[in-house]
């Protein structure tokens, strides 16, 4: 190995040890929880099935969490995760903890119901509404006038516009020494973790290739008559929101929304982002027709992505129905890497072919929804705030990258996806506006700015 392997790999192994360390005390044994007196009291905003879930989970992450507010934009949906929270204070793990439910007073529902939660007496807020309304509620977390960790869904925005919001509440986080964690829940996975440690102690020598994929079926859509029979009052903006995986101002596209878990593997990897991307994409099993019926998202992206020093990985996403999705891994959804002296499956925990966890070590290991909390609210009593915001904003960076190579048919630029000036969130959502959805994209013609 030349000198300028070793220091490489010198320099990823303490990249490695320190985002270990934050969770080391926690992640092993189970029954061990954050330890502290500091009460965590919980505002949950997004309440549909991820946020229902990340509010079940921080209830069995740590001692002394309490549920205390809820919103989302539809109030069927905040009525729904507070009459399940009720549920969760009967979880015996949740009791085990003496944790609690206490929403009474504090439920809102609007398109202002952001600001309404973020207003009550909370010290953590969980962010899970569709992905186009992060960065605004990211930067409205980060610059409340108290302290307010938080714990994001991924992704973090849709366009380089979101993402530069998103970058600038990083460091104005750092300033206040607030402590975000982002549901991209690998990188607090005991396989993940082992695996990755071994990789960056050069178990596969230097990495000069990689491959990820999500490949999975079609995803769900709601018709407006099944919406208009469950008593929705069908506008654009309600029918968008309850089908927003198929549009991009809300989403992001497929690439982004699911297949960033992929990508963010593969960039932890590398300890950083690729500079350049080339991607194939189309919709080939969606049905054509308007796109403000039916949506206007992919249904299928194959992307090349070119790292600073050479290296490429190779990605796919795809959801259709019928196709040989699970060649690759685990329900179709992996990540490989191919270096100098051999090979990885990081989604198998495995390296040249043999396990890094034995059996007893994989059994010992927590549910990492459950852990990225623990591993958040450890980070908090102690101190020594986590901050992931930085790195989950590069990797949805990196799948936007993707999805604007696979729309234009063009090769696009790391600095061109940073800076690009398109940007797909409404500046101002109302309940009556008219909310046009653009034509599908047709690589070749399709311009961005």
């Amino acid at each position: 190995m030349n000198d300028q392997g070793e220091s490489r790999r010198d320099f990823l192994k303490a990249g490695t040890a320190v985002a270990g360390a934050a969770v080391a005390s926690t992640l092993f044994t189970p029954g061990v929880y954050a330890a502290g007196s500091d009460e965590i009291k919980v505002g949950v905003i997004g309440c549909g099935g991820r946020g229902s879930g990340a509010a079940h989970d921080v209830l069995r992450s740590a001692k002394g969490v309490t549920l205390v507010a809820l919103g989302d934009a539809f109030e069927f949906r905040v009525n729904s995760l507070r009459k399940r929270a009720e549920g969760y204070t009967r979880d015996k793990d949740v009791q085990a903890l003496g944790n609690k439910v206490d929403v009474q007073g504090r439920c809102f529902h609007g398109l202002d119901a952001y600001k309404k939660v973020l207003d009550c007496d909370i010290n953590y807020v969980i962010l899970a509404t569709p992905p186009g309304f992060r960065p605004v509620h990211l930067e409205a977390a980060v610059n409340a006038n108290k302290k307010i960790n938080i714990f994001t869904e991924k992704p973090v925005g849709v366009d380089g516009p979101g993402i530069r919001k998103v970058l600038e509440a990083y460091e104005a986080a750092n300033k206040k020494k607030l402590a975000i964690v982002a549901g991209t829940q690998r990188r607090h996975q005991l396989g993940y973790l082992e695996t990755m440690k071994r990789v960056q102690n050069g178990g596969i020598g230097d990495i000069v290739a990689m491959r990820c994929f999500w490949n999975q079926g079609r995803i769900w859509f709601r018709p407006k008559r099944e919406l208009t029979d469950r008593g929705v009052k069908v506008n654009d903006l309600a029918f968008q929101l309850h089908n927003w995986y198929h549009f991009v101002w809300v989403c992001g596209d497929h690439i982004v929304e699911q297949h960033v878990h992929n990508i963010d593997v593969c960039n932890w990897a590398m300890n950083g982002h690729p500079v350049r991307a080339l991607s194939s994409g189309g919709r080939a099993a969606l049905p054509s027709g308007d796109p403000n019926e039916i949506g206007h998202i992919f249904d299928h992206f194959t992307t090349d992505y070119e790292y600073p020093k050479g290296q490429h990985m190779m990605s796919m996403c795809r959801q259709i129905d019928g196709a040989d999705n699970n060649l690759a891994g685990i329900n179709g959804a992996s990540e490989a890497l191919v270096g100098t002296k051999g090979t990885c499956q990081v989604n198998a925990y495995s390296i040249n072919g043999k396990p890094v966890l034995v059996r007893k070590e994989a059994r010992r290991a927590t549910n990492p929804y459950i852990q990225e909390h623990t591993d958040l609210i450890a980070s908090i009593r102690k101190g020594e705030p986590l901050n992931e915001l930085k790195t989950v904003a590069e990797s949805t960076l990196t799948a936007i990258m993707g999805r604007m190579a696979g729309y234009t048919g063009k090769a696009v630029t790391w600095k061109e996806a940073l800076e690009s000036t398109e940007s797909h969130m409404p500046a101002k959502l109302d309940w009556d506006m008219k909310l046009p959805v653009p034509a599908v994209a047709v690589p070749g013609k399709t311009r961005f700015s």
